[in-house]
């Protein structure tokens, strides 16, 4: 037998991967596992958690089925409060948020004396850390010695009892999350405004349009698929926050202010049944998946309208 008729009968192997491809898995490795094991893994075990008896001062880990879901999803504070309140917060918080973030980047797009030193304020929240933040508000809306307070009283005003009521409570966290927002909004709402065309405002200046309706027909046409990202992302964070609330209200008084991260946390770490707040969790995951498709489908429609 010919050495030719041995390489027909036996072609050589050809490898899965080549050798870019195995230098590119190698790159994202580290990544990888890092997300496997801080992302993907503890997910899993939430998951897992959900359907046993998983009771952190006695976890059996027996298998209950859907036990905890239903004990959640009939459970009439989470049902109307904790869930409409989580919704009711982001909305408002994004749509604050969106609104004074896209002030400042009109504000900031423009050429004026000292715009680098306004620019550097206004990006200070950044800078903040939400539970640092977060304690400092607290203190400002103190209602015994809040300087929130004191300047109430200076003008003639009385002082309010900001974190004992339901309404004052949920002002003063959506007015932390807000400030500590909008700067993020500016940001990015400014680098798309930059990267406009300039031919179509230079030819609405030579029509003589006025700047209200360069802004409604040229502007926000043009930004809205940055605006959709933003909206998007800043969404699905909006809904899962934490540090602020519980920083500020501890859910309070009395649970009025308690969102679904903070359901959760009370249900696995308080009452110590770790199964129903992984439950409470899946459910909350569940639920912004929903949204996060709906809000992209409705907004990414709005965006193609405009092109």
């Amino acid at each position: 037998m010919t050495l030719s008729a041995i390489d027909l009968d036996h072609p050589p192997k050809r490898r899965l991967f080549g050798e870019r491809q195995r230098f590119m898995l190698l790159l994202i490795a580290p990544a990888a596992a890092a997300l496997a094991f801080f992302q993907i893994l503890p997910i899993m075990t939430g998951a897992n958690a959900s359907f046993r008896d998983w009771s952190l001062h006695d976890p059996q880990m027996t298998w209950v089925g859907f036990k905890h879901y239903v004990y959640v999803l009939t459970d009439a504070g989470f049902v109307w409060t904790v869930m409409p309140n989580t919704i009711f917060f982001m909305v408002i918080s994004v749509a604050c948020s969106l609104v004074f973030g896209l002030a400042l980047a009109l504000l900031l797009n423009r050429n004026f004396p000292g715009r680098a030193v306004v620019q550097t304020i206004l990006l200070l929240p950044l800078m903040v850390a939400p539970v640092v933040a977060a304690i400092m508000i607290r203190w400002m809306f103190n209602d015994q010695f809040g300087i929130v307070n004191v300047v109430l009283e200076l003008v003639g005003l009385p002082g309010q009892p900001w974190l004992a009521q339901r309404w004052t409570a949920f002002s003063v966290i959506l007015f932390a999350d807000i400030w500590l927002w909008t700067p993020w909004f500016a940001l990015l709402l400014l680098a798309g405004l930059q990267s406009l065309p300039r031919e179509p405002f230079e030819a609405a200046a030579i029509d003589g349009a006025s700047h209200w309706r360069v802004f409604r027909y040229l502007t926000v046409p043009m930004l809205r698929p940055v605006m959709v990202v933003c909206i998007v992302i800043r969404a699905i964070d909006a809904f899962r926050t934490f540090d602020i609330v519980w920083t500020i209200s501890q859910g309070g008084p009395a649970r009025s202010t308690e969102l679904f991260s903070i359901y959760a946390y009370i249900e696995a770490f308080q009452a110590m049944n770790f199964a129903r707040g992984s439950a409470a969790a899946m459910i909350g995951a569940a639920v912004i998946v929903v949204l996060a498709m709906i809000i992209f489908r409705v907004l990414n429609r709005w965006a193609e309208v405009s092109k």
